[in-house]
C-alpha cells in the first residue's frame, strides 16, 4: 500500500466519492490500522484486514472465525459479528467495497497508470510494456491473470509509494465491467490490444465486445492518452469518441501512424524488425514467434512513449522480453518435439496467429481444444478454423472435445479427433519426434495445459 488506511478513512472515502457502483459503510467497535488486505482466510496473516467476500458458491462469512483465529486487525462484512471482539467495517457489498478500499489506495498514488485492455494479447502487451518500463523505473504490473473485478482491486492494493508506474491489465465478460474496473484504477494512458471474437455469449456480438472495450477510452480525463490500434476494424469508431484526447495511432504498417514496423524478419526463435515511433526509428529484436506480437510490442512502445520513455529504454526493455508460460512459451518435449505452449487461452483471433506461426515449421501439428464462450456460432468458428488450418498447409490437426471436432471436420484427411485427452496424448508420443513442431492451443476451460505437461514430463522437462 502507499500509506497504513483506517476503517473509519475507508467509511469516510466511500460516503464522499459516491462509487460508480453504490456501496454503503459503517464502523464498529472502533477503527483499526492496516497495511495488507486479504480476502482468503488461508493465507491471511496476523494485523491483516479481512474481507469476506461472498460469490455464488461460497460465503466467507460462514467461514469468519477461521479467519479470526489468525488474528486479523479488522474485518470487512455484510452483517455485523457482536461475538467477535474486532473492529468491524459493515457494508452491503464486500466486493465492492474491496474495490473501494483499493480505489481509496489509488487515491494516494500520482504516478503515471496504464490501463490495457483487448481480446487477444493484452497480458503479452502487459508484459512487454512492463519490460520496458522497468528499465525507466520502479514498476508495479498485474500478476498473472488477475484482470477482473477482484484481480485489478487486488493489484491496486498491492501499489507502493515507491512504484513510478503503474500497468493494469483489464479484462472483461460483459458489459459495464471495463467501466467499473476503470472507476477504481483511474488510468491516464489507456489501450485496446484489438477486438476479437471472444467472450460474445457476454457481450451479444462482436460489436458488443468492440463497444465494452471501448469503456476504457471514455474513462480517460481530458489530460489522457489513448493508443488506438488503426488497423483494428472498429478503430473508427473509438477516435470519433477521442476528438478532444491526444492520441497515439498504432499500425502494423501504416506510414502515416505515429508508430509502425518495417523490415520484419523471422527466425526460427525471434523476431528482428524496426519500430518507427513518432518518426523516429529503432531497431529491435524480440525473443517471440509471430507476426502478431510485432503488434504487441508496437502496442507496448507506443503505451511507453506516452509516458516518456526514450528509444533506447524502450528496445532495452524488448530485448528483455521473455514469453509468458502457456502464450507461445516453447519446450522440448518427448523424443526431442519441439513444443509452442499456446495453452492458456483461446479465441478464433488468437488461434489463427497460433497457425500463422505454425505453419513456418515443416513438419507441423496443430492440437486444438474446445474455444469457450462463443455463443450459437462456435459449431461455424470452430470449423472455419479447421479451414484454415487446412489453407495454411499444417501437417496435420489433432482435436478433442465437443466443439473442436467441427474443426477436424472441416481440416479433413490429415485430421483426427479423440474422445479424451490421455487417448490424444497417447497418440501424440508415437509421432513426436525432432523434425515435428506441435502447438497447443484451447481455450482456458480446455485446460490443454495438461497436455502439455504430458508431453513435457515424458520428456524430463518439468515445464
Amino acid at each position: 500500500m502507499i500509506k497504513p488506511l483506517t476503517l473509519k478513512w475507508v467509511e469516510e472515502f466511500i460516503a464522499a466519492h459516491k462509487p460508480l457502483r453504490a456501496v454503503t459503510a459503517k464502523c464498529h467497535q472502533g477503527d483499526a490500522e492496516f497495511t495488507a488486505v486479504s480476502i482468503d482466510s488461508r493465507t491471511l496473516n496476523a494485523g491483516d484486514l479481512f474481507i469476506a467476500l461472498r460469490g455464488e458458491r461460497f460465503d466467507a462469512h460462514n467461514f469468519i472465525q477461521d479467519a479470526v483465529a489468525k488474528k486479523p486487525c479488522a474485518l470487512v462484512v455484510e452483517r455485523f459479528f457482536p461475538e467477535i471482539a474486532l473492529p468491524q467495517l459493515v457494508v452491503s457489498d464486500s466486493l465492492l467495497a474491496l474495490g473501494q478500499i483499493a480505489a481509496l489506495n489509488r487515491s494516494l498514488f500520482s504516478r503515471p497508470v496504464i490501463a490495457i485492455t483487448g481480446s487477444s494479447g493484452k497480458t503479452t502487451v502487459k508484459t512487454l510494456l512492463a519490460g520496458i518500463l522497468a528499465e525507466c523505473g520502479s514498476t508495479h504490473a498485474t500478476k498473472g491473470n488477475f484482470n477482473n473485478h477482484i484481480g485489478v482491486p487486488l493489484t491496486l492494493l498491492q501499489l507502493e509509494a515507491h512504484h513510478e508506474f503503474a500497468v493494469i491489465e483489464m479484462g472483461a465478460s460483459g458489459p459495464g465491467e471495463i467501466e467499473y474496473l476503470c472507476s477504481l484504477a483511474k488510468p491516464q494512458i489507456t489501450m485496446i490490444n484489438n477486438v476479437m471474437a471472444a467472450h460474445i455469449q457476454g457481450f451479444g456480438s462482436i460489436q458488443g465486445v468492440a463497444r465494452a472495450k471501448g469503456e476504457i477510452y471514455a474513462a480517460l480525463p481530458t489530460t489522457g492518452v489513448a493508443v488506438v490500434n488503426l488497423d483494428d476494424r472498429f478503430a473508427p469508431d473509438w477516435l470519433a469518441t477521442l476528438t478532444n484526447r491526444r492520441v497515439i495511432r498504432v499500425s502494423f504498417k501504416d506510414a502515416d501512424a505515429d508508430c509502425f514496423a518495417q523490415d520484419i524478419q523471422t527466425s526460427a526463435n525471434s523476431l528482428e524488425f524496426a519500430i518507427n515511433l513518432q518518426g523516429q526509428a529503432m531497431q529491435v529484436s524480440l525473443n517471440a514467434q509471430g507476426e502478431h506480437n510485432v503488434r504487441n510490442a508496437l502496442m507496448a512502445a507506443a503505451c511507453a512513449s506516452a509516458v516518456g520513455a526514450d528509444l533506447q529504454k524502450i528496445k532495452q526493455g524488448l530485448a528483455n522480453f521473455a514469453p509468458v508460460a502457456g502464450r507461445m512459451s516453447r519446450h522440448v518435449g518427448i523424443n526431442g518435439v519441439a513444443l509452442i505452449d499456446d495453452s492458456y487461452n483461446a479465441n478464433p483471433g488468437s488461434v489463427r496467429a497460433a497457425i500463422d506461426v505454425l505453419a513456418q515449421k515443416k513438419h507441423s501439428v496443430l492440437v486444438l481444444g474446445d474455444l469457450g464462450e462463443l455463443g450459437t456460432e462456435a459449431p461455424q468458428l470452430h470449423a472455419e478454423l479447421g479451414e484454415y488450418a487446412r489453407t495454411k498447409k499444417l501437417s496435420h490437426l489433432f482435436t478433442v472435445g465437443t466443439l473442436s471436432e467441427n474443426a477436424a471436420t472441416a481440416f479433413g484427411a490429415g485430421a483426427e479427433h479423440f474422445k479424451d485427452k490421455a487417448a490424444l496424448v497417447e497418440h501424440l508420443k508415437t509421432i513426436a519426434n525432432k523434425k515435428t513442431t506441435i502447438l497447443i492451443k484451447g481455450s482456458r476451460s480446455a485446460a490443454m495445459d495438461t497436455v502439455v505437461r504430458e508431453l513435457c514430463v515424458s520428456a524430463g522437462d518439468k515445464h
